[in-house]
C-alpha cells in the first residue's frame, strides 16, 4: 500500500515503492529506482535511475540521489548503482552520485545523517551511524567508516580513508587517511588525540580505552602495536593499518594544555 503520493509528483512506471512511502509535491522518482517501506521523499527531491534504498529513509526537499558521476570520462549509458541502507536522513540540498564503472556501486549504509548541501561522490563507501555536517564534500572512491563525524565544510580528496569512530574538525581539508578512533584537524590536517567523547558514548572505556591510548602513542612514535593486549578495537585498528593506503596517513601534532582544553 502506498500511503501518500502528491498529485504533482512524477514516478516512473517501473519504479518500485514499498509500503507506506510518501512522496511530496513535484518530487521525481525515475526509472529503475527501488524504495523500501516507510521512506519519505520531500518536495522537489529527485531520485535518478539505478538507486536502491532500504526502509525508513527520509529525503528532504531539493535533495538529489543517483546523479551521474562528475567524471569527464563517464558514459551516461553505463549501468552503475547508488545503494543505500535503512533509516538515513538526507537534508536539503544533499547530493550523492552513482558509481563510475559498469556495475559498480556507491554505498551508504544505515543510520547516517547528512546535513544541508553535503555531498557523496562516485564510488564512495559510507559506514553506518556516520554524520556529515553542512557542506561536507568528499571526492570519488573515499571510504568513511562507521560512527564518523565530519564537521562543517570538511573536504576529502579522492581515495582517502576515514577510519571508524574518527571525528574531523570543521573546515579541515583531508588529502591523506585518518586513523580510526582519533580526532583530526588543523591546516595542514594532523591527528592530535583520541576521539574521547565519541569512544565514551560507544562504551569504549576503561582498559579498552587505555589500550587505544597506548596504541596512539606507539603510532605517533612509529612503533609496533604487537606488545598491546588485542582488544576488539586494537584488532580493528591493526586490520585498518594493514590495508595498503593510496594516499598515506596524516601525521600527528602536539598541543599545549591550553589548546587541549579548547578541544575537550
Amino acid at each position: 500500500m502506498i500511503e501518500l503520493i502528491h498529485p504533482t509528483a512524477y514516478i516512473a512506471s517501473d519504479a518500485i515503492l514499498g509500503d507506506h512511502v510518501t512522496v511530496g509535491p513535484f518530487a521525481v522518482i525515475e526509472s529503475g529506482v527501488e524504495l523500501g517501506d516507510h521512506c519519505q521523499v520531500g518536495a522537489h527531491a529527485v531520485i535518478q535511475p539505478y538507486v536502491k534504498m532500504g526502509s525508513g529513509n527520509i529525503l528532504h526537499p531539493h535533495a538529489v540521489l543517483g546523479g551521474l558521476p562528475q567524471d569527464t570520462g563517464f558514459k551516461a549509458a553505463t549501468v552503475s548503482w547508488l545503494i543505500i541502507g535503512d533509516n538515513n536522513v538526507f537534508r536539503e540540498g544533499f547530493t550523492a552520485h552513482r558509481a563510475s564503472k559498469e556495475h559498480g556501486e556507491t554505498r551508504i549504509a544505515s543510520g547516517c545523517y547528512f546535513m544541508n548541501n553535503s555531498h557523496v561522490a562516485h564510488d564512495c563507501s559510507i559506514g553506518s551511524n556516520t554524520i556529515f555536517a553542512n557542506n561536507v564534500a568528499i571526492g570519488g572512491h573515499v571510504e568513511v567508516g562507521n560512527n564518523v563525524f565530519m564537521g562543517g565544510a570538511v573536504v576529502a580528496h579522492q581515495f582517502c580513508r576515514i577510519g571508524s569512530f574518527a571525528i574531523v574538525q570543521g573546515t579541515t581539508g583531508l588529502n591523506m587517511d585518518v586513523i580510526p578512533f582519533t580526532l583530526i584537524g588543523g591546516r595542514p590536517a594532523r591527528h592530535y588525540r583520541l576521539n574521547t567523547i565519541g569512544l565514551k558514548r560507544a562504551g569504549i572505556t576503561g582498559d579498552r580505552y587505555k589500550v587505544l591510548e597506548s596504541a596512539f602513542r606507539l603510532l605517533k612514535n612509529k612503533r609496533s602495536l604487537d606488545s598491546l593486549e588485542e582488544t576488539p578495537e586494537l584488532l580493528q585498528l591493526k586490520n585498518w593499518l594493514a590495508v595498503k593506503s593510496k594516499r598515506g596517513v596524516h601525521g600527528f601534532i602536539e598541543l599545549s594544555r591550553t589548546n587541549r582544553d579548547q578541544h575537550e
